[in-house]
């Protein structure tokens, strides 16, 4: 991260990622970054102590169904429905060669 008497050189980050930005952009985008980077310097100075770290803002959990056996849908009915068929399946395109 640039300290406080560092900048960012957009225009160098550009050529890096092979964008190209005209002069407008870079200073835009100069100007963000310089904001964002005296944000996460606001952050940093946050008294944090007893603070656990996480991950997630929220707990976060996993929701399972039970897994019960149930019927499935009537197969003539079903392949009734199908564009194209072959014998009993759907007969969809190919997608790989």
């Amino acid at each position: 991260m640039a300290s406080a008497n560092q900048t960012i050189d957009v225009a160098y980050v550009a050529n890096l990622a092979r964008l190209e930005l005209n002069a407008a952009a870079c200073a835009q985008f100069q100007r963000q970054i310089a904001t964002i980077v005296e944000y996460v310097r606001q952050i940093g100075e946050l008294n944090l102590d007893g603070i656990e770290p996480t991950s997630h803002g929220q707990p976060v959990y996993n929701v399972y169904r039970e897994d019960v056996e149930r019927p499935s849908l009537p197969h003539d009915p079903v392949l009734a429905n199908a564009p194209t068929r072959l014998d009993d399946e759907f007969k969809v395109p190919r997608i790989v060669e």
